[in-house]
């Protein structure tokens, strides 16, 4: 069968992109290399818990139960995910990986690991901002008896047999991290830039609601505004103050010898475990048609359309907006992409309506 739409991915964006493909009434699949729905929230640390509230952390058309202004953990988003996919009976086909996606005349040819494939006439990427974690090349002059890991494979405290650890990288998830061993170890935070805080409630009211007060929530990736932000985007909570107390801040990790890591700004330490909360990077080796990816493996793109009739991206960090990529966020960017799959339909005189 040839598909109106493959949605490659079913994490929160493709399952947002499912809700407004199912209300069209189109046929389509979502595609997942997970085990089951959620499992790219439930895989994360334990004690991770959102920094956005229940109010802004539930996709289209279905609310998060709980206090809206509590503050949701990970498995809660996990079950949530699972359920928003029940609920609107999505179509996905679980524990299968993306092998090559190409085009031949006006079908896509998705091919999958196992061999299996699938046919569309359109294809919305929505692999998302977070999927292939990076470690630097840094990483290869370790001595072999330090514990390395990436924050993506860290769970808990008591995964870390030594007291020496070195987190590098101070994005949300590495203070958080840190700020959870510094009651077990002594912990370096090596930081890349000035961190700049801000915190989860102001006079009562999330940061959120001030962010969706003053506009910033909705600030376009392609104004000045928006630039600046992209540049210095700050940590939300954090836990500021234990950080202050316990953790000792680092300016940024320039080598490593053995055990021995050296920062730009001269001085040394020696460590036993190193975490590296250094982010993702885009692996879109599997994209084999022309004109879609850079040279720097980015998507081309215009507000997640591509220069290809047919073929879309969801879930990118900043990819209209400040909150593209989280889970409130990427439904409205959702919306655009299935109107526009809509107009290619009508144009082709598709349309199932």
């Amino acid at each position: 069968m040839v598909y109106d739409v493959l949605v490659i991915g079913g994490g929160q964006a493709g399952l947002a992109v499912g809700y407004y493909l199912k209300k069209e009434q189109l046929q389509f699949l979502i595609i997942d290399e997970q085990e089951r729905t959620g499992d790219s929230w439930r895989n994360r640390f334990d004690s991770l818990v959102l920094f956005t509230p229940r109010r802004y952390s539930a996709l289209p058309g279905l609310a998060l139960n709980g206090d809206p202004n509590g503050y949701p953990t990970k498995d809660e988003i996990a079950d949530y995910l699972q359920d928003y996919a029940d609920q609107f009976r999505l179509p996905i086909s679980h524990n299968v990986k993306i092998q090559r996606l190409m085009k031949k005349e006006s079908i896509f040819i998705v091919t999958m690991s196992n061999g299996k494939t699938y046919q569309a006439k359109q294809v919305i990427i929505a692999t998302g901002a977070f999927h292939t974690p990076f470690t630097p090349s840094i990483s290869h002059f370790v001595h072999p008896h330090i514990v390395q890991l990436h924050a993506v494979d860290y769970k808990n405290p008591k995964q870390i047999p030594t007291c020496e650890v070195l987190i590098v990288g101070a994005g949300n998830t590495g203070v958080q991290i840190a700020a959870e061993l510094s009651n077990k170890c002594q912990v370096t935070l090596s930081s890349s830039k000035k961190m700049r805080f801000l915190p989860q409630q102001l006079f009562g009211k999330s940061i959120f609601w001030w962010f969706e007060l003053i506009g910033i929530y909705k600030v376009k990736s392609d104004t000045l505004i928006g630039e600046l932000l992209k540049k210095n985007d700050p940590i939300i909570g954090g836990n500021f103050k234990q950080l202050r107390k316990k953790v000792i801040i680092a300016k940024r990790l320039i080598d490593f010898k053995g055990n021995t890591a050296s920062f730009i700004n001269g001085k040394q330490a020696n460590f036993d475990t190193i975490i590296w909360a250094t982010g993702y990077q885009n692996d879109y080796s599997w994209v084999k048609v022309d004109e879609v990816i850079s040279n720097q493996s980015k998507p081309i793109h215009q507000r997640g359309i591509t220069s290809v009739k047919g073929l879309y991206f969801i879930g990118l960090s900043w990819q209209t907006k400040r909150g593209s990529a989280l889970l409130q966020g990427v439904g409205e960017d959702a919306q655009y992409i299935v109107e526009k799959v809509k107009e290619v339909m009508r144009l082709k005189g598709q349309d199932n309506t």
